[in-house]
């Protein structure tokens, strides 16, 4: 009993122990609550969020200016660059006013300059200072779009003016270049009737073979060869009507070559006619191969008097009353090779007319009476090239030569007009336009058109 009332005893000490450690600990925690002292990572946790608020907060602002000053930035820069548009518009303006010379433009102009320049200055020293209009710099960089675009707008205005004005000025050198010609060619004609009247050039039924020359010869060359292209012309204008592609035909007749000009192509046809016309020229027969001249008149007294005999009579009134005469028989051989007949089908629809002139017969057309005219002025050089003694006779340059201006003529001068910086010298034959001719001495220079490479 002894021990058990001993055991009783120690369990209560060690209740009632516990017991004032509780309230202790209560009486510590209610003291803290009242005080507001909290635990230490309490503490740690409160300072954390407050130092990492104050952190966001800090860091939004930053963002904020670094996007204001980026902006005003940008602003600023438009406004330089409107200057600078301002600057080039106005310099623009005082170069168009001194030429012609408008001294209140040039004042004007240059007061805008020096203001501009200004300006500029400005906007050096507020970046310098780095005074950016952070403000309202939408309404900045707006202004100075606006500004911009009305520079661009002037400084076209003075291009658009300066143009007029040099298309005013082209006008009047064509204008001035039209009369200097009209002057030339009347001059041309006033010297032709002054030699004419002085017996050097006339071809006419007054001409006796003892004064019979080379300039005669020349003269009629040249009636002879402004018919070739009264012919061409004729002939070219009716392949347009029937839809003809005259690049393509111009390549069948002169293959490769480069044209430096699209009027050019004239020439081409030019050369196919001639080649075709004067074909036989140095053979006394001319292109009636199956022929013999008669007996004894092969003097050149005999071609003279031929000369003159066909010249005075209408080209119509020898076809129509001489049919079987050399010219006529010319005439239609020459027709026959020159027009193929698939072109004569794709220009008149058939080949009645082709027809005709198979059977001796003449076509009462524009279109043959023009070729009858042109095939009259080439038998005519002809004749006129056997009078003389000895006879003229006919040469051409071949593709590929070199240029010699003993016994060629361009017939463009655009050829010698090389590139600049370009070594090369004077550019390659590509075709003979019109034949050239010699009368003894006397080289008469074919034409030609050289090469455009």
């Amino acid at each position: 009993m002894f021990q058990c009332r001993r055991v009783s005893k120690m369990e209560t000490v060690d209740r009632t122990t516990k017991s004032r450690l509780a309230r202790t600990f209560a009486k510590v925690l209610h003291i803290r609550q009242a005080t507001g002292v909290a635990p230490a990572d309490e503490i740690h946790r409160k300072t954390t969020f407050r130092e990492k608020f104050k952190h966001d907060v800090f860091d939004a602002d930053d963002v904020d200016d670094k996007l204001r000053h980026k902006i005003a930035k940008e602003a600023f820069l438009s406004k330089l660059f409107a200057t600078i548009s301002t600057v080039k518009a106005a310099y623009s303006q005082l170069q168009f006013a001194q030429s012609p010379y408008d001294a209140d433009g040039i004042q004007a102009a240059d007061q805008i300059v020096i203001s501009e320049l200004k300006n500029l200055s400005e906007l050096k020293q507020c970046y310098l200072k780095k005074q950016f209009d952070e403000l309202s710099p939408e309404k900045t960089q707006l202004l100075a779009e606006i500004q911009e675009q009305k520079s661009l707008i002037k400084t076209y205005e003075v291009f658009g003016k300066k143009l007029d004005s040099e298309l005013k000025l082209k006008n009047s050198e064509i204008t001035f270049l039209k009369e200097k010609l009209e002057e030339a060619n009347r001059e041309n004609k006033g010297i032709e009737n002054r030699l004419n009247s002085s017996g050097l050039l006339s071809v006419g039924d007054n001409l006796h073979l003892s004064g019979l020359s080379p300039n005669h010869f020349i003269s009629f060359l040249r009636q002879t060869t402004k018919s070739i292209q009264n012919f061409i012309r004729l002939m070219v204008n009716e392949m347009e009507l029937a839809g003809w592609d005259l690049d393509a035909a111009v390549g069948a007749i002169e293959p490769g070559v480069c044209f430096s000009n699209p009027d050019h192509i004239c020439f081409a046809f030019e050369s196919f006619v001639c080649r075709e016309m004067f074909d036989g020229f140095n053979n006394p027969n001319f292109s009636l191969w199956n022929e013999s001249l008669p007996e004894q008149p092969k003097s050149h007294r005999f071609f003279f008097e031929r000369f003159k005999q066909v010249k005075s009579m209408k080209t119509r009134e020898i076809l129509v009353q001489n049919p079987k005469s050399a010219f006529s028989r010319f005439c239609s051989t020459k027709y026959l090779k020159l027009v193929h007949p698939k072109m004569e089908t794709s220009l008149f629809g058939n080949l009645n007319q082709r027809k005709l002139v198979k059977s001796g017969d003449n076509p009462e057309t524009t279109f043959f009476a023009t070729f009858s005219e042109m095939a009259k002025r080439v038998w005519l050089l002809h004749c006129l090239a056997f009078s003389f003694e000895p006879e003229a006779s006919i040469f051409q340059a071949g593709k590929g030569s070199r240029f010699s201006e003993v016994y060629m003529e361009s017939a463009c001068e655009e050829a010698f007009f090389s590139p600049e910086g370009s070594t090369e010298t004077d550019p390659p034959v590509a075709f003979t336009v019109v034949p050239g001719f010699k009368i003894g001495k006397t080289v008469i220079q074919c034409q030609v058109y050289l090469s455009s490479s």
